[in-house]
């Protein structure tokens, strides 16, 4: 395979602090590579690096003469004013491009062409930057958290269109489902260093567990080595040979194998001393709308709900469906129109924003938590330190004192998950906790989640998590439309699936049966037969529809697939309303000869 790019021996710093050293990997035509690394080690400035927005100390980065390289940031920034279209590039003019960007936005639900990127969300403006990404048909493509803000039906579409593409990508995502389904390289930077498994995620966490028993072993082999030689270097006087100096300097490198620290983490953080009670909340026919952009948008119409004990729930739905703004009405912080909530007397919030906590850059991440309390109450006699709080959520000592300003966005996003469990609450609302965390804390905090004795609602669109964690689901359809189905988010998409297999094979059936009633309704006697030529036309226009929905339903199927590049999309989508008008005036035609006596 053709070499797009070759990292050799690639070394960054931040002052004393080394992010990685001496890394090496290349990326081939074709491959899809996901990135995984803890918080704060490197994986985002990695990115800078390759698109030439940061430097490094030592190393090389060569990439394959005349390659499109398209990227997208982990946080795009938009001038409010531009417009969306202006947004997407210079296009001066040029109606090849601005057709090009049109059918990508389009794909990406992005139709107000002109409106002004202010007015976007975040979800919106992140697809906005992925159009960006994707518009000059790039040969490799570098995705930082493609995922983040986006609703899990862009997620979906996002998935298909990298999966069934030929594009070289590397990407750094926390989305497990995502990384199964997208890639074929997993590339780990850990210690300083890159591991590379040939594989997806499952395949990577299957060789990651067997790299780390092999390390395992290799350091109790060293430990027992290591405690022989200590004595041979305490007994032997300090004027040495050859040999013995040989000796000493292997002894120096084996007590640095013998000291390495593996993480294992056995615990998990099961706390018994949280209560509540057995009213939790009932939302009492509840209604929300607003305007936006001089429309008028429903978010409940009278909506009832009677959450249970224990309940753990997940809120899904496509941005702009009102998740966010139903938690908010919850805990009171914005107003209903009418309806209200009846909260139980015992329900103590704990409450995870998508806006964040605003620090003190100056405070140290350790007195952050010690503000609020200096130890957690786990019941039973237990109790857990801020400090064991915080590297229990992958915060280890050394990086606890460490000052606010220092920390990367993953970071901060886990200091601010901490500051909001160390209240020990009873009832935890998170709306999107998972952007910008890594893998390695996502895991923690399900454990946390599936052990918690209270209440948990999560909005979320990271799919694996809501598998872990949820067992009851409100589905955010929009127009004030909420559905409440009993399971997690997998077993959703399964149903709705099947919904609509079911739905369109009904459909078809009432056509069929609409003609065959069409024919039993038919009177002779007061129409005249078809002329031998009509009948001809009337067979051959049969075929010739045929043919039309056939080559409609292929044209339909490429563009949803995302493999057509944008001249594919142009041509194709030119070609398809031209099938539907003739489409339309054959079917007509044949509607009126088959009202005649054949």
């Amino acid at each position: 395979m053709t070499p797009y790019l070759d990292i050799q021996n690639l070394t960054k710093r931040f002052g004393a602090r080394v992010l990685f050293e001496d890394i090496s990997f290349s990326i081939a035509e074709g491959q899809k590579v996901g990135l995984i690394a803890q918080n704060g080690t490197g994986k985002s400035t990695l990115m800078s690096i390759l698109t030439g927005h940061e430097g490094y100390e030592s190393g090389s980065i060569i990439w394959r003469n005349d390659l499109r390289i398209g990227f997208l940031e982990q946080s795009p920034k938009f001038d409010p004013e531009e417009s969306v279209l202006d947004a997407c590039f210079n296009h001066q003019g040029n109606e090849e491009k601005v057709l090009r960007a049109k059918q990508i936005l389009t794909q990406l639900h992005i139709t107000d062409l002109q409106q002004p990127m202010g007015q976007l969300s975040g979800g919106q403006q992140k697809r906005v930057a992925l159009a960006n990404a994707l518009l000059n048909d790039p040969d490799f493509l570098l995705l930082d958290e493609p995922t983040n803000h986006l609703d899990l039906e862009m997620i979906v579409w996002l998935e298909g269109y990298l999966s069934r593409s030929n594009l070289t990508l590397l990407m750094v995502t926390h989305d497990r489902y995502f990384l199964d389904h997208v890639c074929n390289i997993i590339l780990e930077l850990a210690d300083n260093r890159i591991y590379s498994y040939r594989g997806n995620y499952t395949y990577y966490l299957d060789k990651r567990q067997e790299r780390i028993d092999n390390q395992r072993a290799e350091i109790a082999r060293a430990n027992n080595l290591y405690r022989t030689e200590l004595e041979w270097m305490r007994r032997m006087p300090q004027a040495r040979g050859h040999k013995a100096r040989y000796r000493e300097d292997a002894f120096y490198e084996l007590e640095a194998k013998a000291k390495q620290r593996i993480e294992d983490r056995q615990m998990r953080l099961k706390a018994s001393n949280v209560y509540i009670g057995s009213k939790i909340f009932e939302c009492q026919y509840v209604s929300k709308k607003f305007e936006d952009n001089g429309q008028e948008k429903v978010i409940l119409d009278n909506f009832y709900y009677n959450f249970a004990r224990f309940e753990k729930m997940g809120i899904v739905g496509n941005n702009g469906t009102g998740k966010s703004t139903f938690v908010k009405m919850l805990l009171g912080l914005t107003p209903s129109d009418s309806g209200k909530f009846d909260i139980g007397e015992t329900v103590r919030f704990g409450y995870f924003s998508q806006e964040g906590l605003k620090f003190d850059e100056n405070e140290k991440v350790i007195d952050v938590i010690t503000d609020i309390a200096d130890y957690i109450d786990l019941g039973g006699g237990r109790k857990m330190t801020a400090s064991q709080f915080l590297n229990y959520f992958m915060i280890p000592p050394e990086e606890q004192h460490n000052y606010v300003y220092k920390l990367s966005g993953g970071e901060r996003r886990k200091l601010y998950l901490c500051t909001v469990l160390m209240r020990n609450p009873n009832f935890l609302v998170l709306d999107e906790p998972t952007n910008d965390l890594d893998i390695q804390t996502l895991q923690v905090l399900e454990e946390y989640l599936q052990d918690f004795p209270g209440c948990v609602i999560i909005i979320s669109h990271d799919r694996y998590f809501m598998d872990k964690v949820v067992d009851h689901l409100l589905v955010f359809e929009g127009n004030g439309v909420i559905k409440d189905f009993p399971g997690n988010y997998t077993q959703y998409r399964e149903w709705k699936s099947l919904k609509s297999k079911e739905e369109e094979t009904a459909q078809q059936n009432k056509v069929a049966n609409t003609k065959v009633a069409k024919k039993k309704d038919y009177h002779h006697d007061d129409r005249r037969r078809m002329s031998y030529k009509e009948k001809r036309e009337y067979e051959q226009l049969e075929k010739e529809i045929k043919a039309l929905e056939k080559e409609k339903a292929c044209i339909e199927e490429a563009l949803s697939s995302g493999t057509l590049s944008v001249d594919e999309i142009t041509e194709k989508s030119k070609r398809l309303p031209l099938v539907n008008d003739e489409l339309d005036e054959k079917e007509m035609r044949w509607l009126e000869l088959d009202e005649l006596d054949h």
